[in-house]
């Protein structure tokens, strides 16, 4: 519902791709959303568990998903970390990457 308020059209939810899952996918006007969704007691728990290692599966899956769906076309996008902890609090950061 955060993404849908926010104006993002979200059109795939549990997609499984050449990485694995990305939980949900959609559009802004500025190109693809692609959003792990992380739950924990606390936000700062829910950034931590996100691994390097799954970061980087979820942009392989993000890769296959843009070359299954627009094949040979250039596509914005971006990939988002959606806390949410115990009390359904939500906290997105957007575009994120890990170095």
């Amino acid at each position: 519902l955060h993404y849908k308020r926010a104006g993002i059209e979200i059109f795939e939810e549990r997609w499984r791709g050449a990485g694995g899952e990305i939980d949900l996918i959609g559009r802004d006007s500025d190109g693809l959303v692609f959003v792990e969704v992380k739950r924990s007691k606390t936000f700062a728990r829910a950034a931590e568990s996100l691994s390097r290692r799954q970061l980087s599966r979820i942009m392989l899956s993000a890769e296959d998903y843009v070359e299954r769906m627009f094949p040979g076309q250039l596509v914005n996008m971006r990939i988002d970390l959606a806390m949410v902890d115990t009390s359904g609090q939500i906290k997105v950061l957007q575009n994120i990457s890990i170095l």
